[in-house]
């Protein structure tokens, strides 16, 4: 990914925090049937290895990992937002600007491992049933030992687990930290007028990456 370094965000709590956050990622590899991506939720297991340890699940006919070796790519795209001149001072008065487009995004690396332990693969679904539901903010979470046992099993029957170690991890966070912060503030208080839930985020993000 390229990321200029007034982008950089190497901070591992921040990276973890925005793939918790983000939770639904991209899995691209590339191998002789050329480049694939499946789109999936994930459970990241934080302390799981030195950068942590991604787990998510495809469905059993899905043998897109299976038939790739090699290193694969989880992609977590953040909130996304684009950002007008009309925000920036200098348009009232040189004119030269331009607009962009601001996000957060993380990349993480590893080398794919499959399994289909029926055990294994119940407690990832109990993690990312949590994981979903508390997101969700639903009042009564619904749980897996809220369904009836065989029919979870054949479910299970039907899913294989997937497991990523991540071997490295990358973040950019393109939030205007190349422009002066009048620049920054004024394009984030024009953006924060807009009622999408990304603008606002980025808004948000925008205003607090001025404090650091």
């Amino acid at each position: 990914m390229y990321t200029p370094t007034s982008f950089v965000e190497s901070r591992l709590p921040v990276l973890h925090e925005a793939i918790r956050s983000i939770a639904f990622g991209t899995l691209v590899t590339a191998g002789e049937g050329g480049i694939e991506a499946s789109h999936l939720p994930f459970v990241l297991v934080p302390d799981e290895g030195p950068w942590g340890t991604l787990y998510a699940h495809v469905a059993r006919p899905n043998n897109h990992v299976s038939r790739h070796g090699g290193e694969v790519l989880a992609i977590f795209a953040g909130a996304q937002a684009y950002i007008s001149p009309n925000g920036y001072p200098g348009k009232a008065t040189h004119h030269r600007e331009v607009p962009t487009w601001n996000y957060i995004a993380v990349h993480a690396y590893g080398r794919v491992e499959t399994y289909d332990d029926p055990a294994r693969l119940r407690a990832h679904l109990v993690s990312l049933t949590d994981q979903s539901e508390h997101a969700a903010r639903q009042p009564v979470p619904w749980q897996v030992d809220d369904a009836p046992d065989d029919y979870v099993a054949a479910n299970l029957r039907a899913i294989v687990g997937i497991r990523l170690p991540i071997d490295r991890i990358e973040g950019k966070w393109k939030l205007g930290q190349n422009r002066p912060i009048g620049d920054r503030l004024g394009a984030a208080t024009l953006l924060g007028e807009r009622p999408g839930d990304d603008e606002q985020a980025i808004a948000r993000a925008m205003i607090d990456s001025t404090k650091s």
